[in-house]
């Protein structure tokens, strides 16, 4: 009698967030791209130019701006480009709305409820 063959899992790119540095799968997160215009948002994710990934949340956004988005496209972000940044950043949620937040523990100890 044959083997079964098990099942191959598919591979998942994963990425790191530079504001936070957490690792995700690549479709989770927000691709910026530095091209000859500048710095742009990539949804597609398959833009030409060097890329950075962020998370859908302000505080990421926040914290690359800073310094850490710059550095990881190995580019000068210009003004024009950083207000572009801040108003797509407008639109994102305070924080990332799930069922286990970044700076909670998984075992509280407490009973759900």
């Amino acid at each position: 009698m044959a083997k079964a063959k098990p099942r191959r899992t598919k591979h998942v790119p994963q990425r790191t967030c530079v504001g936070c540095r957490e690792v995700l799968p690549k479709r989770s997160l927000i691709r910026l791209v530095r091209t000859p215009e500048g710095v742009k948002v990539d949804p597609t994710g398959k833009a030409r130019g060097r890329g950075a990934y962020l998370h859908n949340q302000r505080s990421c956004w926040e914290r690359a701006l800073k310094g850490a988005l710059a550095q990881a496209l190995r580019t000068e972000i210009s003004p024009t480009d950083r207000e572009q940044l801040l108003a797509f950043m407008a639109t994102l949620p305070e924080e990332e709305v799930t069922s286990q937040p970044h700076t909670e523990s998984r075992d509280s100890g407490a009973p759900p409820g």
